[in-house]
């Protein structure tokens, strides 16, 4: 966060459990290495059901990465305004392209406190089951390589079937799907 960015507050202030979908969503990037070299991740996840809900991948970490990963999130999940986008003050974040698009789509910018991994505990969380659970035991020769196992990773496994003790041990599109028939009923 060395730029001289204006840094948002941290509205969400560890507020991780937020009573429905598409009311704050965790933001970051992280990075994978290749033969080819590395190649950037940036994510977008609903801190309601820690589903990954959008996502870019590329090899500079740039702010149109992470505009990348919000604009296919807002795509998919159509959020109303008033949501909250929490993430790092890194320069992409704090970029005024992406701070502009927040404010176009009625978003809430957040941010972490200055060196603090804690505030940002869930993505946090699933960059580490991410490179744990897979990426570790991979040695990939090409970008397009990881690209494409990660995509599988996050779409066929973690959001699928990957078991959540937050969430009660379901996945999040078992938990997304129990919430929408409790809402049915209700």
């Amino acid at each position: 966060s060395k730029h001289r960015l204006p840094v948002a507050e941290n509205v969400l202030n560890r507020q991780f459990s937020p009573q429905g979908p598409n009311q704050a969503w965790g933001a970051d990037i992280t990075y994978l290495w290749t033969q080819q070299g590395w190649i950037y991740l940036a994510v977008v996840i609903d801190l309601n059901s820690r589903r990954v809900v959008g996502w870019a991948m590329d090899r500079r970490m740039t702010t149109s990465l992470v505009i990348r990963a919000l604009m296919m999130a807002v795509n998919i999940r159509q959020p109303l305004p008033g949501l909250i986008d929490h993430s790092d003050r890194g320069s992409q974040y704090a970029s005024h392209a992406y701070q502009a698009l927040l404010k176009q789509r009625g978003l809430i910018g957040s941010m972490s406190r200055k060196g603090d991994c804690w505030d940002n505990a869930v993505v946090e969380s699933f960059f580490g089951s991410l490179k744990q659970e897979r990426v570790q035991w991979r040695h990939y020769q090409t970008r397009l390589e990881a690209q494409q196992d990660v995509l599988n990773y996050m779409t066929m496994f973690y959001n699928s079937y990957r078991l959540h003790s937050y969430l009660g041990y379901v996945s999040p599109n078992q938990y997304e799907a129990e919430m929408a028939k409790l809402k049915k009923a209700a």
